[in-house]
């Protein structure tokens, strides 16, 4: 019977490795021979699995599981799968398992076969239980990377033709609207109902059903109300009085299940003290900008919000390759700037995101923050993104002045350093 399923999921495999494939730029610079497990998470659907195939068709014969499998994840004996899969691949020693998290006990199978000299690849769909588990069953044998929707210029990749840069610059909305998920940008299909379809599916296969949550109605409230408010501040008292969830206890669990199953993700506020960082509001994300608007983003699309998200979404990659921290500022008279970013003990840059800055004081505001921070954390690399203007210009303010770069988001998310940087491909 095993043989059977893997024989098919051998079919399926031939077939997906003769779609079209648009070059994924991640490189985390893997020996795929090396011993050590090889871990590739990401939202569902992101394409990590795709992704995956073509590391390991570039690196020579795999063998290749699914456990998105009804059939596989009631097997009591895991030497059926192996069997199997000896059977079908001619015993590899280089194997592909994909979403493994949905096989129990899965940690002890994967020590088992690395044990036995097995060279794995595995993928999944949660973030925080892989880590732990991992952590706790193969410390320092396994290496990790996470595959997000398609970056911007993943984007105009999937778009089949070169663009001059006021093309880019028209593309960049469309791109936060739409979001990054591959499938309904390469098969052209309807990407609100397929996003949709795709959100309902995650809380219910990778969390409702995976942690057993009786109050259906109330997880699903948090994960729109926190999708329709990208970029905003939150309290776990505030998130409990707007939801059917009464317990900021409930809400705080939720909120890690929808964290682990990379819907949303958020930002701490920066601060010196780290019992300052944990009692200060935080501030949301979604992972993936067009899944926002498909869940009823404020039902008007802001482009503000969305480009933050955009960034935010950027450096939560850098972050998750282990490059960099990200935080958000608040001064004590409200400034506020988006993103401190820290690369080990020092603050290296601050960005701001403002969509239009054609008006001379709203640009004068996001530069005035920007000042205000770089004062008090000590960082002169000053950024404000924005749609269209290129300059650098220097402000003034109560005797303090500073340089500040205004460049296009476009450009920023499509610069090779940049990407090359935070997705762990430079080296």
């Amino acid at each position: 019977m095993v043989r059977d399923i893997l024989l098919l999921q051998k079919r399926e495999l031939e077939s997906r490795l003769r779609d079209p494939y648009i070059h994924r730029d991640i490189n985390p610079h893997w020996n795929l021979r090396d011993g050590m497990l090889k871990v590739i998470t990401g939202p569902r659907r992101a394409g990590k699995s795709f992704y995956a195939m073509h590391l390991l068709q570039d690196a020579g014969p795999f063998g290749y599981v699914n456990f998105d499998d009804e059939r596989l994840v009631g097997l009591d004996n895991y030497d059926e799968i192996i069997n199997g899969l000896d059977s079908v691949y001619g015993s590899p020693d280089l194997i592909l398992f994909d979403e493994i998290q949905n096989l129990q006990r899965w940690e002890l199978f994967l020590n088992r076969l690395q044990r036995q000299g097995r060279l794995l690849v595995v993928t999944g769909s949660n973030a925080n239980l892989l880590s732990s588990e991992l952590s706790t069953h193969l410390t320092g044998r396994h290496l990790a990377a996470a595959v997000f929707p398609f970056s911007f210029g993943e984007y105009l990749k999937a778009l089949g033709r070169e663009q001059t840069a006021a093309e880019k610059a028209e593309s960049l909305f469309s791109y936060a609207a739409d979001g990054g998920y591959p499938e309904p940008l390469l098969k052209r299909t309807d990407r609100g109902n397929y996003l949709r379809t795709l959100l309902q599916a995650t809380i219910y296969k990778d969390i409702i059903r995976r942690f057993n949550i009786r109050g259906v109605q109330g997880i699903e409230d948090l994960a729109l109300y926190l999708m329709s408010n990208v970029g905003r501040q939150y309290s776990l008292k505030a998130l409990s009085e707007v939801t059917k969830c009464r317990s900021p206890r409930t809400i705080e669990k939720y909120m890690g299940y929808l964290r682990e199953a990379y819907l949303v993700f958020d930002l701490r506020r920066f601060s010196f003290k780290v019992r300052d960082q944990i009692r200060s509001p935080g501030k949301i994300y979604c992972t993936d900008s067009g899944m926002a608007v498909s869940a009823g983003f404020r039902f008007s699309p802001d482009r503000g919000a969305l480009y933050e998200n955009l960034v935010a979404g950027r450096l939560k990659q850098g972050e998750l390759a282990g490059r960099v921290s990200i935080f958000y500022w608040k001064g004590g008279q409200n400034e506020e700037v988006d993103f401190v970013v820290k690369e080990g003990p020092r603050v290296t840059r601050l960005i701001q995101v403002c969509a239009d800055v054609s008006n001379e004081r709203t640009l004068k505001r996001e530069m005035r923050s920007l000042l205000w921070a770089s004062q008090e954390l000590g960082c002169d690399d000053l950024l404000l993104l924005n749609e269209r203007f290129d300059r650098v210009e220097t402000i003034s303010w109560h005797g303090i002045e500073k340089r500040v770069r205004i460049l296009p988001l476009w450009h920023w998310l499509s610069e090779p350093e940049i990407t090359a940087f935070l997705t762990g491909a430079a080296n």
